[in-house]
């Protein structure tokens, strides 16, 4: 008699249902993973208006099939400075390569990833509440009372991650002080923008506006050593647009600001998340802005969480050894992110407007270079 074994498919349990965590989500069922994501809002949203992914992105979401529609909801546009007179700040030693991006919708990339990962493995309005590492698995207890076993749980819940706040205690997400952010969509037919425009201005601001794939505009405005911001959204926007704008105002970004309704300005005191010791243990692992949350001056941090998605899908699909696949991907992952944040750094203290342009240009140039996200594989047993 033909008497043959079954082995059950192996479970992930991904916390938070935002860019990562769905992509974390997807990159697993991809890697033979049956996914239960959840996600403590009532609906899949997205905090934001557009995000910017890089080359390095756009091949992690091609691997999982879903890259040709994410192109579709997305504008493709460049990472070029000017200063507020509209001179550009050329960085001759970087070629166009290393400045082309795709500016997405937030809301309508999440839904197109939710739909990837299939709507019915997302439990809404359910929030992670603890969990027990066993040998051979982890107990998930949730906000609904119910546990989940799992092979694996990975914390993707952002900045103030309630998985980190229990894998590594006393790490809550700070703010990066003085580091302000404003910024909103404006619909098609408003403000007349002949082309993309972004900003290197004084008093440490920052800002720009660009075309997004439906005729309508994202504009932002940001600042470091801010003061206490004070007045309406759109006043405290239009204070800063002035700083991006030559003498006398009047401008474009100034233009969008004023044609923004009061209620669709988003402003943010920028939070970051502090180097952490550890990201995994035997069977908890952080991704995304859960584990590096930084300051979004360099506009890649969507792209680099999808890289740590991709990490995780390759390495624990690959072997069935939990924690070896975790340890490997945790030893790849803190030495990046040391350097991305020496560079980020770099930018973000610049002295001038043109050696911003240059470290970031350096920035992205060393992003979109280095070694594709494949560590080497951890010791255990093959698929």
């Amino acid at each position: 008699m033909d008497i043959r074994t079954h082995t059950p498919p192996r479970r992930a349990v991904v916390i938070g249902a935002g860019i990562v965590g769905l992509t974390t989500g997807l990159a697993l069922r991809h890697a033979g993973f049956e996914v239960v994501v959840c996600e403590r809002a009532p609906e899949i949203r997205a905090a934001g208006a557009s995000l910017g992914l890089w080359a390095n992105a756009l091949e992690v979401l091609d691997e999982l099939a879903v890259g040709e529609q994410v192109r579709t909801i997305g504008a493709p546009t460049e990472m070029r400075f000017h200063d507020p007179a509209g001179e550009p700040l050329r960085t001759p030693e970087f070629g166009p390569e290393d400045r082309r991006y795709l500016l997405v919708h937030r809301a309508k990339l999440n839904d197109l990833l939710a739909d990837a990962v299939g709507r019915g493995n997302i439990r809404l309005a359910t929030a992670f509440d603890a969990y027990e590492e066993h040998e051979d698995r982890v107990t998930v207890r949730l906000s609904d009372g119910s546990t989940v076993d799992a092979d694996v749980l990975v914390g993707a819940d952002g900045a103030y991650s309630a998985v980190r706040d229990r894998l590594v205690p006393s790490t809550p997400a700070r703010e990066h002080p003085g580091h302000h952010a404003w910024r909103a969509v404006v619909p098609p037919g408003g403000v007349t923008v002949p082309e993309d425009r972004l900003i290197l201005g004084g008093n440490r601001c920052r800002g720009g506006y660009v075309r997004t794939y439906d005729g309508s505009v994202y504009w932002l405005v940001n600042q470091f050593d801010s003061p206490p911001p004070t007045g309406t959204l759109k006043e405290q926007a239009a204070a800063r647009a002035v700083h991006l704008e030559a003498p006398g105002g009047g401008g474009i970004l100034s233009a969008l600001i004023a044609a923004t309704p009061e209620d669709r300005i988003l402003h943010n005191q920028i939070m970051l998340v502090p180097p952490l010791p550890h990201w995994v243990s035997a069977r908890v692992v952080l991704a995304g802005d859960a584990a590096h949350a930084m300051s979004p001056h360099i506009t890649a941090g969507a792209t680099l969480g999808i890289e740590d998605a991709a990490l995780l899908g390759r390495l624990l699909g690959a072997h069935d050894d939990v924690p070896a696949a975790l340890a490997a991907y945790q030893a790849d992952r803190i030495p990046q992110y040391a350097h991305v944040a020496r560079l980020s750094e770099a930018v973000e203290l610049a002295s001038t407007p043109r050696e911003f342009a240059r470290n970031y240009a350096a920035f992205s140039h060393w992003m979109l270079n280095q070694r594709s996200p494949q560590a080497p594989a951890p010791e255990g047993r093959g698929a």
